[in-house]
Order: C-alpha cells, then sequence, then structure tokens
C-alpha cells in the first residue's frame, strides 16, 4: 500500500513546510522565474517509530515523483575503491532520474565506521564524498534524510545549507495519538466511533506511532483467535502489556529533546 500524507496522523509543521515547497515541483517554470531553484531536502530527526520514514515515502507519493532509497550496507565493498564507486554510482542513478526523492534510512549508520582505522578511513572518504555531492550535485534531487542516533551523526550535517531544514520529530501528543488510532483503525476495516478512543488515548501516552499501530495489529491477532469482534478492552489489554520507548529509552529521548531545542524545527 502506497503511504499518503493523510496516514501521518501528526507532523503538521513538517507536512506545512512540504505542501510550500509541492508548489516548485509543479510549476517549476514559474519558481525559476521568481528565483527559486529546486528545494534541496530535509534531515528528520527524533524518536524512532514516530513516523519519519513514512514521511520519504509520503513526500515521493505527493510530489508525484519517483523514489530512490540509498541503502548504506549495499555501499561498503571489501575490494579497495569499489565503495566509493558504488557510492558515486548511486549518486550518479539519482541524478539521471531527476527529479526524484532520495530517502537515506538511519543516515548515522551510513558513515560510522563498523571497527578498525580502515573501516574509519573509508567512512571518512565516503562522507566527504557525500557533503560534496549534497553542495554541488547536478539534477533535482530531493533528499530526506532520517536519523535516531544523533550523538553519532557526524556534526558538518548540521550546518546550515546541507539540508534546506532540519526537523525534530517527537512521540505523539493525545491528539496526535487520536487521529493515529482512527487511521490505523480504518485502514484494517474497523469503525474507530465503535471504540472508546478517549481511554485508548490515554492508555498509549508516551507510545510512538509504531507502538499505536502494533497495539491494534495484535489486538486483532487477539480477536481472529477467539473469534471475536476486536474492542476497547482487547485494546487496552494489549496496551497494558507493552513497554513503550518512552519507558525503555526515556534517558535518552530527554536528552534528544533538550538537544533538539535551539538546533531544530519541531515537525509538530
Amino acid at each position: 500500500m502506497e503511504e499518503k500524507m493523510s496516514d501521518i496522523a501528526d507532523l503538521a509543521g513538517l507536512k506545512a513546510w512540504l505542501a510550500e515547497r509541492r508548489a516548485i515541483i509543479t510549476d517549476p517554470a514559474r519558481a525559476r522565474n521568481f528565483g527559486l531553484t529546486f528545494p534541496k531536502g530535509v534531515l528528520l530527526l527524533g524518536v524512532p517509530g514516530c513516523g519519519k520514514s513514512l514521511c520519504a515515502k509520503a513526500v515521493a507519493r505527493e510530489w508525484s515523483l519517483p523514489l530512490l532509497k540509498l541503502d548504506p550496507a549495499n555501499l561498503y565493498n571489501k575490494y579497495v575503491g569499489e565503495s566509493e564507486k558504488n557510492f558515486k554510482r548511486a549518486m550518479s542513478t539519482a541524478e539521471k532520474m531527476a527529479p526524484v526523492v532520495l530517502w537515506i534510512d538511519e543516515l548515522e549508520k551510513a558513515f560510522s565506521a563498523s571497527g578498525g582505522d580502515e573501516d574509519a578511513g573509508l567512512s571518512a572518504r565516503i562522507f566527504g564524498t557525500f557533503l560534496s555531492w549534497l553542495q554541488d550535485r547536478q539534477g533535482d534531487v530531493f533528499v530526506v534524510a532520517t536519523a535516531n542516533d544523533v550523538a553519532k551523526l557526524p556534526p558538518e550535517f548540521l550546518r546550515k545549507g546541507r539540508f534546506d531544514e532540519i526537523f525534530f520529530v517527537d512521540l505523539p501528543d493525545a491528539e496526535a495519538r487520536s487521529s493515529l488510532l482512527s487511521v490505523h483503525l480504518k485502514k484494517r476495516g474497523q469503525d474507530p466511533a465503535r471504540f472508546d478512543l478517549a481511554r485508548l488515548v490515554g492508555a498509549t501516552d508516551g507510545f510512538s506511532g509504531a507502538e499505536v499501530e502494533q497495539s491494534i495489529v495484535s489486538g486483532l491477532y487477539t480477536a481472529f483467535s477467539a473469534k471475536k469482534e476486536l474492542s476497547s478492552q482487547i485494546l487496552l489489554d494489549e496496551i497494558a502489556r507493552t513497554r513503550p520507548i518512552s519507558q525503555t529509552m526515556g534517558d535518552k529521548i530527554a536528552w534528544l529533546r533538550e538537544w533538539s531545542r535551539d538546533k531544530t524545527r519541531s515537525a509538530h
């Protein structure tokens, strides 16, 4: 199923920013005459499971552009020089397909060495090549990069000019969780009006979007196995059995929020 912006229940700030730039895609001649160039892209930082990757796919669909995903695992090669060639080949492919959306998931993993001086040197070389490409790319390539672990992200990525904007994606608030519950229930043929959304919203405080969705999926398995209809109580039981990311990674999330306060723009 192709993702749409309407599938993203939150992130109003990010969606508004993207909507403003959609006009450049749909009317490039007028944009050029107005002095605007094709947007460079966005870096999405924040809590895992809160819609960053979904955004990359939804942007491509909303803008009616092809989506390419750069998988860092496929870049690295044991033979000297091959990794750099793989990277340049990937970037060349993106430029040839332009206009295109290039999605780089978990950016920090792409440029962190897996061990040893050789790995560190290779990562540094590819990282340098990527920074140069970001600055001098030929072709309309909109980069959507996501990152969960800011501590491992090279600081050069955070400099103004690498990306058009850096957004912080936090856990969904009560309003967003209500929308998430409705979206995922409808997606699976359930009528949200049959459920006590207020109780479900309260019970999912501190849940990521992915955890809200998984609670519904688990509830459906339970109801199907018991030959019952999905109910609020079944969902509440599944929610109670879940240890959300706000508990398992509470200190890290608190640090991330503090770090992002004056370095990023809120996606909400």
